[in-house]
């Protein structure tokens, strides 16, 4: 009896030993050659060479056991069977972390891209349209190869195989149910590879969605991110974007033009006004120092409406200048013309006649 749990503990053992000593030597090979491309990126980290080896570190670390343990699996003296399953094991673990490395890298596409297109310029048009379509090819690659390493390691595996075989054959209205319940989550990811492709909305744009200004902060795989003017976040389906009108305010270019609308009395000068609106934008940083001017836009019955009309390099320094030139005017209009300033009028001399008749006929 003791020779016989010797014989089978013997190479359980020896097994044992040589997957040890090949993990070993897989984790050795892994950090010197890790090292090296350190030495080699050290100084140009955002180079592309360097984002792929900082998200591909781990995963590859994974890859080199798995696959330096399916080299040294032919080698081991383990019976047939606990061979056959071992080797099974070791085959899924490989397949899953060759999905996890490519997985890992999608991601490094993202930080390439940001290293070679910076959206917090002032002309950054360029740089969010590339933004926009890369995240969003990122996602669904990154969704193809979750997708593909399940399928591989559940088909590699018989008894589910067989199982998924039977239920194929067997339940096709299932399916059918199924592919209707899917149906939102489909058209979402086919809405995503439309807006990839002719991006009517971007990283960054300003927008109007549901009566809410805001601007565009992320792109989902179902889903978009509206940041509100008052840090509100707004979730938007994204076949919101394809089937319902929204407003773009910076669809060709990141310039953005600015409206302030003043109301004032009819004896307001309106040149002086206009000479303090140039003067105004000439001190003020956020203006692009090319579109300006001062028009009367409607005249109503008790005031006229003044529209001051500016530009700036983008939305945030639009908003900005807009408030900026808002309070400069009305300051303006207080200090130099405040009789000029909105008033009701009204008309009393009728009423004073007739009571100085009512008066006059009663003098008592």
């Amino acid at each position: 009896m003791d020779g016989e749990l010797k014989s089978l503990f013997h190479p359980w053992l020896m097994a044992a030993v040589a997957a040890a000593a090949a993990i070993v030597c897989a984790a050795i090979v892994h950090r010197l050659a890790i090292l090296a491309l350190d030495r080699i990126y050290r100084d140009e980290p955002g180079e592309t060479g360097g984002i792929l080896l900082r998200h591909g570190r781990r995963p590859s670390l994974l890859v080199l056991i798995a696959f330096a343990l399916v080299l040294v699996r032919p080698a081991l003296d383990l019976p047939i069977e606990a061979d056959e399953r071992i080797g099974q094991l070791l085959s899924l673990a490989l397949t899953a972390a060759i999905g996890w490395l490519a997985y890992s890298l999608t991601h490094s596409i993202n930080d390439v891209v940001a290293a070679r297109y910076d959206i917090s310029v002032a002309d950054n048009l360029r740089a969010r349209e590339v933004h926009t379509r890369v995240r969003m090819l990122q996602r669904i690659l990154g969704v193809l190869i979750l997708a593909v390493t399940a399928s591989v390691i559940l088909m590699a595996i018989p008894g589910i195989r067989q199982i998924g075989i039977t239920i194929f054959a067997s339940a096709g209205i299932a399916g059918i149910v199924a592919g209707f319940a899917a149906r939102p989550v489909l058209s979402n990811l086919l809405a995503g590879i439309q807006l990839a492709l002719t991006q009517p909305i971007r990283i960054d744009d300003v927008v109007i969605v549901e009566g809410e200004w805001g601007w565009i902060e992320e792109i989902r795989m179902t889903f978009v991110v509206v940041r509100i003017w008052d840090l509100r976040r707004l979730i938007v389906p994204l076949t919101y974007f394809i089937e319902t009108p929204f407003q773009n305010w910076t669809r060709r270019s990141a310039d953005i033009l600015g409206t302030v609308f003043l109301y004032a009395d009819y004896t307001m000068p309106v040149e002086p006004l206009r000479q303090e609106l140039h003067r105004i934008l000439q001190a003020a940083p956020q203006w692009d120092g090319q579109v300006w001017g001062l028009q009367v836009t409607n005249a109503r019955e008790q005031t006229m409406e003044l529209r001051a009309l500016m530009g700036a390099r983008n939305s945030g320094e639009a908003w900005e200048l807009r408030c900026h030139v808002r309070e400069a005017l009305i300051g303006y209009m207080q200090r130099e013309h405040p009789q000029s300033l909105p008033r009701f009028r009204a008309e009393l001399r009728q009423e004073a006649e007739a009571t100085s008749a009512t008066d006059v006929g009663n003098p008592g």
